[in-house]
């Protein structure tokens, strides 16, 4: 399919109709494949239909001429670049589109990524596009486009130096990759097996863009703040290149404007300057700053609305017309850091509020360069969703693209963007890598300069660091720090005083936010460069809690386990890799896990570190299979995840300023450092991580056994209350307690009272522990957290035979469809009868729900929200509730805890193979992996797409609910 270029001013996107062939089977040169001799047919070889944006190894897996790298051990049966040579994975690009340019206007072709160089035939005329992965290129072609067919060819050439993978594997294989300015994790980690090609590919954005004689370059936008945060000034310099042969005459305006509802926006500026740009000529243009009274402010995930403007800059030439236009979100907020004397560990503000940092580190959101904005705003969302409000880009990744900004600028998250240095390859490691870093020094700064210029508009960039366990090269570094400086308005924190700039903050290459050479230096480890980040294995849950845990302010990369749901095993591997770890008892006592080889090649991390913790699985007992073993991992996943943010929030600003954990997500299907899966489905840790990360937190001391309160929020608590209840697994409650009148200081954990059950007369071996924070006024809800418990030196074996149980349960749901798109309320009630009472807050009417639509992602969130006042919403966007609302009941001859319950979409069919993966992903869940005492309900908001013609199946599974129920929404 050949793309038409409109004539108008704008931006046309080149994404179909690509093809691509192997470099070596094509005997045509690229001006011949642009004049005479196009390739005929995709059907027809060497040519197939290529993946752009995409890379050489996703148009090899789209042609099925290899099998798919992510799938058992088929990544063993592709080639490697490293034995082939690089002549394997030099392709060449074709498409072709159409273009019908009228006077005085300009074309330019757009390659905002290419990995990692490229020659580029258009209708015969060569252009060589220089080195880089992370670098923007842009071609004036106005004087070599046709009227009406143009033909395009691309050759891309691989990294220069996409190195061997050593027989023992290691972080960045041989470190070869490490002299290219490009990714590494391409030659595998120990998260990770190698990408064959190393990414070779137009991996990003293509675009053609039509303009008058003057083009708008990289504007950059500023704001600075005065009198605490109520009188704001936004700074705005843009460059302008004059391609005509006369003197242009412009009118420049700047338009900002904030949406309403729908359609609807309010103007808050605009603004006309008239500027003459000289032929052949670019210029540099700051506007007088715009003046906001009380704008709307960006606040992280947790402290408040995510406001964003619209700003939007043209320009109009004298004789012409409209010339060219660019337009940004863009959000008021500032950005603050330092080393905190207290802790020593880095500090972070916004907006003057201090937050403590609970994040995640992020490698990619797929290892093939498969982006997308719809992907992107899963993963996104899914990070929001478990309360994060920060995200740190690894170095070892990319330069994470304006999508994955505009997400996180959305919901909320703080991003740290690295440049590419990591310790592994740039200094260190098996074999020693090249302690001076990229081959090319020139090329990483303007890799650098290029990508600054690319992402700082986004609110939510919070700072930049030179390298992962590493600083770049001392003249790099140097250099960084240079560019990189503060503007002197965002050294301190004094808001108030009269207007002073001297120097307009947007002539800065960026100036808002801080450099850090290193991801262990200055306030984060120990602050010096040494490897103090970590540890990255199980760990005893009490540990956490420890005074000596941690010696550290701010942990970059703490680590854990992550083994998916059984479900995903199944659709990743064959049947040989469904086989559990073999538990090998040691002399010492301890529990050795030995896995299959599948889970060893995708980076299995065991349940037990020998030695150190006893296996957290056999806990609960041997498993039998594999169903058996993913349900107790969620268990133990929900515990460790929990326990680890618990811990850290416990000494908030006492010990510590922030943490991130070792990984969120995987950009592959592996099994260890993940919250939820290549799939996209979520494991247990992502709701023991939305529970303890929550803004509003009531807690367990795992090390003190004193309940806590965590309030990380801006605002005080006043007539609070804590009810305090454990359960037993006859569905008796031996202990009950309520504190109230409780007031709970902002950005502070506090002890509420030290829990004593497990000290009385004949405690049980194991029992559940449920706390909630409520309003006295009404009992709603702040927060709820449920524990089951072991006494010392116990376990949780009891837990077997409490499957066998049958829990009487009622279920309801009302749904809301527009289209394939799905918005489902459940409600579910254990109906056990045999509580010695019941509390007015077994209602779980929670303030403020997180649990908001994918379909509505805009507005307010955490704690500004009632659970009823989003369906409202929601209803209006949707065609009508379906069928009522349909109620189940579930009857069960036994009383006590619903133990573990969890919900998974399905798609319903009448027939399906065996094995065959039915779920539909991804899906938002307010809440999953949850338990219900005798009496108690819970309401769970689910939302999702469905493919198209679909049917889904809601179902409902538990520890001692058997019954797989599944609620028909039809």
């Amino acid at each position: 399919m050949t793309t038409e270029i409109s004539a108008e001013i704008g931006k046309t996107l080149l994404h179909s109709g690509w093809l691509a062939a192997r470099s070596t089977e094509v005997e045509l040169n690229g001006v011949r494949l642009t004049t005479t001799n196009p390739p005929a047919h995709p059907s027809v070889a060497p040519w197939m239909e290529a993946a752009v944006p995409g890379t050489v190894l996703g148009t090899l897996f789209k042609n099925k001429f290899v099998p798919d790298p992510f799938y058992g051990l088929q990544n063993e049966a592709i080639i490697d670049i490293a034995d082939s040579g690089r002549e394997y994975y030099t392709f060449w690009f074709f498409t072709t589109f159409q273009s019908n340019l009228s006077g005085n206007h300009f074309l330019d072709l757009n390659f905002r990524a290419i990995n990692y160089s490229a020659e580029l035939f258009l209708n015969g005329h060569k252009k060589v596009l220089p080195k880089g992965m992370f670098r923007r290129h842009s071609l004036d072609v106005t004087d070599i486009l046709l009227d009406g067919q143009n033909l395009l060819a691309v050759l891309v050439h691989p990294p220069d130096n996409p190195g061997t993978i050593p027989p023992q594997g290691g972080q960045g294989g041989d470190h070869e990759i490490g002299k290219d300015i490009a990714a590494q994790y391409v030659q595998g980690w120990d998260w990770m097996a190698p990408i064959r090609d190393r990414n070779t590919g137009i991996w990003d954005e293509v675009s053609a863009t039509v303009t008058g004689p003057v083009k708008i370059i990289d504007p950059h936008l500023v704001s600075s703040f005065f009198d605490n945060y109520t009188r704001i000034y936004l700074h705005s310099t843009v460059d302008l290149q004059n391609r005509s042969s006369a003197v242009a005459d412009c009118s420049l305006n700047i338009h900002v404007t904030t949406d309403i509802e729908g359609s609807i926006c309010l103007v808050e500026h605009l603004q006309s300057q008239n500027v003459s740009i000289a032929p052949g000529v670019t210029i540099q243009y700051s506007f007088p700053e715009l003046f906001f009274y009380k704008p709307k402010l960006w606040w992280p995930n947790g402290l408040g609305e995510q406001s964003l403007y619209n700003v939007s800059i043209s320009v109009n030439v004298k004789g012409h017309g409209e010339s060219d236009y660019w337009n940004h979100h863009f959000g008021f907020r500032k950005i603050e850091s330092h080393i905190d004397s207290y802790t020593g560990g880095r500090l972070f503000k916004v907006n003057g509020q201090p937050i403590f940092i609970r994040g995640g580190n992020w490698i990619l959101s797929d290892g093939l360069l498969r982006l997308s904005k719809k992907r992107y705003e899963t993963d996104i969302k899914f990070h929001a969703d478990m309360n994060f409000n920060m995200i740190r880009c690894w170095g070892g990744g990319i330069a994470e693209r304006p999508d994955f900004y505009h997400y996180c600028d959305i919901y909320g998250l703080l991003v740290w963007q690295e440049f590419w240095i990591t310790g592994d390859c740039d200094g260190r490691g098996d074999p020693i890598s090249n302690i001076d870093g990229p081959q090319d020094h020139k090329l990483f700064l303007l890799c650098a300069t290029d990508t600054v210029k690319l992402l700082r508009n986004h609110p939510s960039l919070a700072l930049w660091v030179g390298g992962n366990e590493q600083t770049p090269p001392d003249d790099i570094n140097s250099a960084l720090k240079n560019y990189l400086q503060l503007h002197p308005h965002f050294k301190y924190s004094n808001e108030s005083g009269e207007f002073t700039i001297d120097e307009d903050p947007s002539k800065y290459l960026d100036g808002t936010r801080v450099y850090i050479q290193g991801s262990l230096w200055d306030g984060f480890a120990d602050g010096k460069g040494n490897f103090t980040d970590g540890p990255y294995e199980i760990q005893n849950p009490v540990d956490f809690f420890g005074e000596y845990y941690y010696k550290y302010g701010f942990n970059p990369e703490v680590g854990n386990v992550g083994m998916p749901v059984a479900a995903t095993i199944r659709a990743i591997m064959p049947v040989e890799g469904w086989q559990i770890p073999l538990f090998k008892k040691l002399s010492s006592g301890y529990i050795q896990e030995v896995p299959n080889p599948i889970w060893e090649y995708h980076k299995y991390i065991p349940y037990s570190k020998p030695g150190l913790v006893h296996d957290q699985i056999e806990l609960y007992t041997l498993p039998k299979d594999l169903d058996d073993f993913c349900l107790k991992a969620q268990l133990v996943n929900y515990i460790q995840y929990r326990a680890l943010i618990e811990g850290y929030t416990s000494h908030m600003w006492k010990r510590y300023t922030g943490f991130l954990i070792w990984k969120t997500q995987n950009p592959w299907t592996g099994l260890r450092g993940q919250f939820y899966d290549h799939l996209h489905d979520q494991t247990g840790g992502f709701y023991g991580c939305k529970s303890a990360a929550e803004p509003i937190h009531v807690q367990l001391n795992l090390y003190t056994y004193i309940i806590e309160v965590a309030n990380t929020s801006s605002n005080e608590l006043f007539d609070v209350a804590v009810e305090v209840s454990v359960w037993d697994l006859e569905g008796a409650c031996p202990y009950y307690k309520v504190y109230d009148k409780l007031t709970v200081p902002h950005k502070k954990t506090v002890p509420i009272v030290e829990m004593t059950y497990p000290k009385t007369k004949n405690p049980k071996a194991v029992y559940f522990l449920l706390l909630k924070l409520y309003n006295m006024s009404d009992y709603s809800i702040i927060s709820r957290n449920f524990y089951w418990m072991h006494l010392p030196g116990g376990d949780y074996k009891m837990l077997e035979p409490y499957k066998k149980k049958r829990m009487p349960l009622r279920i309801s749901s009302n749904a809301y469809i527009r289209g394939s798109s799905y918005v489902i309320q459940m409600q579910v009630q254990n109906t056990s009868k045999n509580s010695a009472f019941h509390s007015p807050t077994f209602k779980n009417t929670f303030v403020g729900r997180n649990g908001d639509s994918k379909l509505d992602p805009t507005p307010e969130r955490n704690g500004s929200r009632k659970d009823s006042g989003l369906f409202q919403r929601i209803y209006k966007h949707f065609s009508g509730e379906v069928d009522g609302r349909k109620v189940s009941e579930i009857n069960g001859p036994d009383a006590g805890v619903a133990f573990f319950l969890h919900f998974s979409v399905h798609e319903s069919k009448k027939e399906h193979k065996a094995g065959e993966d039915t779920r539909v992903l991804p899906v938002h869940y307010s809440n999953n992996y949850f338990s219900l005492v005798p009496g108690e309900e819970m309401s769970v908001n689910i939302s999702f797409e469905t493919p198209q013609g679909a049917v889904p199946r809601v179902r409902l599974d538990g520890w001692n609910y058997h019954g797989s129920h599944i609620h028909a929404i039809l």
